[in-house]
């Protein structure tokens, strides 16, 4: 259901808005400043409380808000022309606002989920286990691949045969079925592990901060023995209590989220996670960015969905790979056999910008079109009215570049065609790269959920996320200042700039963290801590 409606969400505001991009560009721009802003704050609310109650409380808001929106979707779908004509489109306009705030209190919400789920309960189940962990994760993604899949098929095919009001109906009917499902399940997971009821107390702000001065630098064990250590605060007296006054109430988000962002700093795993959200920074992934420009380069809708569906099935063997490679190399070797994977594959993505069909020239400011727009006052590129069963396909190059064609003609139709050895190479790199990114993807979530602490498991993945999210925003950002295919090159370049220095990153960790023996082929990584672990920690895995 959370995949249907992401995919689904974009349709419905394109349709609604004239098949024009601004609401749902209005909607990215929401989604990722609130992760970005409230990231800390949700992962410190997932801390807080009992994982059941978090757990329930995230699943009943997510799907109550979708189904909420998508019932006034269908109200808007039904009545947009009587709405249109009541105090003069306003209420439309207001209708508008009012599905893209639900629309990202269920985007939070599914957050809260993920964070809990993915990042708690799993580390709880599989126990000391860390194959078993190892295991779990992988199934988890492998099953997010394949709804990313099958959720947008059968959301398009209820959209192609009825209409976009029969799909807000389906999408709210499926919700509503799930989330009782879903709720049951979750309340049989928690009734048969008993250790899910037990959960750490989460360490107040002011301690925060002095417990986490000691940097993961200063030490260098052997994969698999540098396990999460509960912290000791018996050195600290507890404080009296005091009343809170109305300051100190506006003050505590602000504290917690700076506080939150100082912890994320001061983790072990701190470069392994920049890192990662730093592959975030690319335009060289399945996204409307990517696809519009294969669009100006002449490839079909259809070719783009097998391409698509190639990425899934490559992004399934990456979880088979991560596996495999955990087992044979240790997990930190992992990420850096799959690092270089993705590197290397993404190496044809840079040559393919040099090669014959590729728009890039560097004659051409990539700033020129904006810089035109912004100061000698030229009109935006507005969308024509193409024919019904096109209107995807010549709508959006004509967004990206209004001077590549003119505003009625098809690039399919083009008399002179574009070689398609430059586009070839592209979505060559970015399928084969998925292999390697979904690897290193889980191989940085395990880290995280073997190297956090019980207490803090929340708001670092909390504060993950808003990183993440944050160079995700600015990929958005660096395509609006360079919107021209023309400049489409320079940006696949900067995107394989930010993801080797992703890796790097990464593999200044390893060398941290594994020191000489950083290349030995196999270090011992054993399923349960060590004797010595304190008896107070009760998440090592």
């Amino acid at each position: 259901g959370d995949r249907m409606w992401h995919f689904a969400v974009s349709v419905f505001l394109v349709e609604l808005y004239g098949n024009s991009l601004l609401l749902t560009a209005v909607y990215g721009l929401v989604v990722a400043g609130s992760v970005l802003l409230l990231g800390a704050l949700i992962g410190d609310w997932v801390d807080k409380n009992s994982r059941l109650k978090v757990a329930q409380t995230s699943l009943v808001v997510q799907n109550s808000s979708v189904i909420l929106c998508g019932v006034i979707l269908m109200i808007i779908f039904l009545f947009k022309t009587q709405l249109l004509t009541l105090y003069h489109g306003w209420l439309l306009t207001l209708c508008y606002i009012l599905v893209i705030t639900i629309a990202n209190i269920a985007n939070l919400a599914s957050t809260a989920t993920a964070i809990t789920i993915q990042r708690d309960w799993i580390v709880v189940v599989a126990g000391e286990d860390r194959s078993k962990l190892a295991d779990m994760n992988a199934t988890i993604r492998r099953i997010d691949q394949l709804t990313n899949i099958l959720a947008p098929m059968a959301v398009g095919q209820i959209m192609t045969f009825g209409s976009p009001m029969i799909g807000c109906g389906f999408i709210s009917g499926w919700n509503l079925m799930s989330m009782c499902v879903e709720y049951l399940l979750l309340w049989k997971v928690y009734q048969k592990t008993p250790t899910l009821a037990r959960k750490s107390a989460k360490v107040e702000a002011s301690e925060l901060k002095q417990l986490n001065v000691k940097k993961e630098s200063d030490v260098k064990p052997a994969e698999g023995v540098q396990l999460i250590v509960e912290k000791d605060v018996t050195g600290f007296e507890p404080q009296q209590e005091k009343e809170v006054g109305c300051a100190a109430r506006i003050a505590e988000p602000f504290i917690t989220f700076r506080d939150g962002w100082v912890a994320y700093y001061n983790q072990p795993v701190f470069l392994a996670g920049m890192g990662l959200a730093f592959l975030y920074m690319t335009v060289l992934g399945f996204d409307c960015i990517t696809t519009g420009y294969a669009y100006t380069q002449g490839l079909s809708g259809s070719m783009l969905s097998l391409l698509m569906g190639a990425s899934a099935v490559t992004g399934i063997m990456g979880t088979v790979a991560f596996t495999w490679l955990r087992r044979k190399c240790g997990l930190i070797r992992t990420g850096l056999i799959s690092g270089a994977a993705q590197f290397a594959c993404l190496i044809l993505c840079a040559i393919s910008v040099f090669m014959p069909g590729s728009p890039m020239d560097l004659s051409v400011s990539p700033f020129a079109d904006i810089s035109a727009r912004l100061f000698e006052n030229e009109p935006l590129p507005t969308i024509a009215s193409p024919e019904p069963e096109i209107i995807f396909a010549t709508g959006m190059p004509n967004l990206l570049n209004g001077s590549i064609a003119p505003a009625n003609s098809d690039p399919e139709m083009s008399p002179e065609p574009v070689p398609l050895i430059s586009v070839s190479l592209l979505f060559a790199g970015v399928i084969a790269a998925r292999v390697g990114l979904w690897s290193f993807d889980l191989t940085v979530t395990q880290l995280l959920q073997e190297n956090v602490i019980e207490s803090e498991r929340g708001i670092i993945n909390g504060v993950q996320n808003s990183m993440n999210y944050l160079l995700d925003l600015l990929h958005f950002i660096m395509v609006i200042l360079a919107p021209n295919p023309e400049a489409f090159g320079l940006l696949v370049l900067i995107s394989v700039s930010f993801v080797a220095m992703g890796h790097i990153m990464y593999f200044r960790f390893a060398q941290k963290s594994l020191g000489k023996q950083l290349f030995v082929c196999h270090t011992p990584d054993p399923k349960a801590a060590p004797d010595s672990s304190p008896p107070g920690n009760t998440s090592t895995v």
